[in-house]
């Protein structure tokens, strides 16, 4: 960690004296800045057939450069001037129409710089006026950041701007004295992805704190532990994050679930049922959040009780101009060099995509599932754009000494639903990731005070092909063939659970829906509700106020059940029992009652340890379907069947899905002792406050009032 220059501690003359001395660098980097960007101009005048530079007396060389050299300051100084107004006019409008207006303004901004210097009559057709703008900001950007890397104070500087923060007077002393904790979330890498990834060398930066390193290399001293943690049944995002940020997924059956007294579909990446589920669960534990002493919350589903909030998707249902889930965009885009760059890196990321899809569908590849459409534009948000807004945050609240900064990198998750948790899309994906973590840690070193990082997931992924692949029928349908209604030649395609596409609608201001006729559904009798988030299914009969028992579904769908439990997907079936009280089915008549499954786990057996309690938990939930439904599992293959089109998936048991890792620094106290197991989101979070108690002193739980503001 950088400290504060003696200079400056003391005052007087040696205060000023180093202000005079970030002025000349400043001075002198703007002047080198302004130098290689004239000779870049000139450059591409001399290759590009639509872009002329010429002086209104002749073409001498000298007077071309000259021209050159205004024409470059002068887009300099619109990019440093007119480009955050045009951005912060625009957050206005989505996100992704600010994405794909980049290059145009850009482009624009140079025909206008072009047009207004003193002399010459230079010119540009606007296509190459886009190249040309984009190229100069590039060249621009990477000449600047070369320069600033070795000058501390600028480096820091440059990063700070990122967060769009407002510079405050440095304090005469050191940072302060207590250190800070950023959480870094890996949405979906599972303990074992993460291990194969640091052996194989796809992260170097991750191997480096876990002691591993090349093998003609001494191994570096360690500096972070790895500890596997077990998900609740529901593995996936939306109940892990609710437990680790606020403490609390009691009643998160699933990813979507319906409830009968509402008569709703609740989804967890839908913003408004994402601000419900967060009210309740600060309702339920009477603290407001992980995040309620000076924290920050970016990309993520739920705030954690955060003050500085940005891409959090429980309030991105709030409109207007202080839409605070949007604010990451502003202060990211507002510098024209990341604008352009991230631009160009999201039209690469689709475009590789696309390649890599056509790639394995000539080879017929399997499993695979369809990845046309807008997927290869979700993947590029998802690993390009939200990494790139996500990242800058993190270091502008790194740089600006927030106590602590919870961050969901979700890039690994939405390409392995459709690529496969070990496919070579994704090994490209954590070898980026890697990157990213690298620098953050780089910026460590310049923050005004100590951080640790602590990197964490918050389920893993599951391979496997789909249900409807292997047997030609959903979940959906198999349901309704059981209760004897016709089945429909092709059944409607369920929604991808991927956290990315929620981020996009949030960005694009359109509501994450499932669908009217979800939300509403028919209260006809016999009609049910199917539901699926991954390999874990849900039904529900709209129609019957209250979860319906065994012995009601069987006089209502004498056949049902047993369709269920007896087919070769299935792993097993839980609903409720009038004698019984909850009971688990399988295959060949296999009824366990609840109280009996751990002496006879039955169709649970393969499933691993823990699959009993948590099975117990969902079943004391409230909002628990009637039939909730596991898909079947290979615990040889580690396979399982997603009911959705996904042949990466969570949301249930079996597998690696329920296997997230926990790495933190030895310094801070070990997250279980030797011997214990750390099981559930909400253990983690418990683990997680311990934490912010040791670094920073006890954190004093904020219980929010009804109508409280979340900032």
């Amino acid at each position: 960690m950088s400290d504060w220059h003696p200079a400056e501690r003391k005052g007087g003359r040696g205060v000023s004296g180093a202000r005079w001395r970030r002025v000349v660098s400043a001075v002198w980097r703007s002047i080198a800045v302004w130098a290689v960007s004239t000779v870049t101009m000139l450059v591409l005048a001399g290759i590009l057939p639509d872009f002329r530079i010429q002086s209104v007396d002749g073409d001498s060389a000298t007077r071309i450069a000259v021209t050159a050299a205004l024409g470059a300051g002068a887009f300099g100084v619109l990019s440093a001037v007119v480009w955050p107004l045009l951005v912060r006019a625009l957050l206005l409008v989505p996100a992704y129409v600010l994405g794909l207006l980049v290059f145009f303004l850009n482009g624009s901004l140079l025909l206008l710089a072009l047009r207004i210097i003193p002399s010459g009559e230079s010119e540009a057709a606007p296509e190459t006026a886009v190249v040309v703008a984009a190229v100069m900001s590039a060249v621009a950007s990477a000449t600047g950041g070369a320069l600033a890397v070795r000058d501390d104070d600028a480096y820091r500087r440059r990063l700070y701007r990122l967060s769009d923060r407002r510079r405050v007077e440095e304090p005469p002393a050191a940072g302060p004295r207590t250190h800070g904790t950023v959480f870094l979330q890996l949405d979906g890498v599972g303990h074992d992805v993460l291990l194969d990834a640091v052996y194989q060398g796809l992260m170097p930066t991750v191997a480096g704190w876990l002691g591993e390193g090349p093998a003609d290399r001494p191994a570096p001293r360690p500096t972070h532990r790895l500890t596997p943690w077990r998900t609740d049944w529901s593995s996936q995002t939306g109940a892990s994050q609710l437990g680790i940020l606020h403490g609390s997924n009691h009643d998160i059956p699933a990813f979507r679930w319906y409830e009968k007294d509402s008569r709703e579909v609740m989804v967890c990446n839908r913003p408004t049922s994402a601000a419900e589920l967060q009210r309740r669960a600060i309702e339920h534990t009477g603290d407001g959040g992980l995040l309620t002493v000076d924290g920050a919350s970016r990309g993520n589903l739920f705030s954690g009780g955060a003050g500085q909030l940005a891409l959090v998707l429980s309030v991105a249902s709030r409109r207007g101009r202080e839409n605070r889930s949007r604010a990451g965009y502003f202060a990211y885009f507002s510098d024209p060099a990341n604008a352009v760059r991230t631009a160009m890196s999201f039209v690469a990321e689709a475009g590789r995509e696309i390649g890599e899809s056509t790639r394995v569908r000539i080879r017929k590849q399997r499993p695979r599932v369809s990845r046309g459409g807008l997927y290869p534009f979700i993947r590029a948000f998802a690993t390009v754009v939200e990494r790139d807004v996500v990242v800058a945050a993190v270091i502008g609240d790194m740089l600006a000494g927030r106590a602590s900064v919870y961050a969901d990198l979700v890039a690994y998750d939405e390409v392995a639903h459709h690529s496969g948790p070990r496919s070579r899309d994704t090994e490209k994906v954590l070898q980026r990731l890697d990157r990213s973590l690298a620098l953050i840690a780089q910026v460590a070193e310049h923050a005004p005070r100590a951080y640790r990082i602590v990197l964490l997931s918050d389920h893993g992924q599951s391979p496997g092909e789909t249900f409807r692949a292997r047997y030609g029928l959903g979940l959906g349908e198999l349901v309704r063939a059981g209760c004897g209604l016709p089945v429909p030649r092709k059944a409607r395609r369920t929604h991808s659970g991927a956290e990315a596409r929620a981020a996009v609608r949030a960005a694009l201001r359109r509501p994450v829906e499932e669908g009217d006729e979800q939300h509403r559904p028919s209260r006809r009798r016999s009609e049910p509700l199917v539901l699926a988030s991954g390999n874990l299914g849900l039904v529900s009969f709209p129609d019957v106020p209250h979860r319906m028992s065994r012995e009601e579904i069987d006089d209502r769908h004498p056949a049902l059940l047993t369709t269920l439990a007896n087919h070769p997907g299935i792993g097993f079936v839980l609903v409720r029992s009038e004698e019984h009280g909850g009971l688990v089915l399988g295959a060949h008549g296999a009824e366990i009652p609840m109280d009996e499954l751990d002496e006879n786990p039955g169709p649970l057996a393969d499933f691993g340890p823990g699959a009993a309690d948590a099975v117990r938990r969902t079943h004391s939930f409230p909002h628990a379907a009637d039939i909730m439904v596991n898909s079947w599992y290979d615990p040889q293959e580690g396979e399982v069947l997603a009911f959705e089109e996904q042949i990466g998936s969570h949301g249930g048991l079996g597998g690696a899905q329920g296997r997230p890792f926990l790495m933190s620094p030895l310094a801070l106290s070990a997250p279980v002792e030797d011997g214990e197991e750390l099981v559930g989101a909400e253990h983690i979070h418990r683990v997680l406050r311990r934490w912010l108690r040791e670094v920073n002193g006890p954190q004093v739980p904020i219980e929010a009032r009804p109508g409280q503001r979340a900032a």
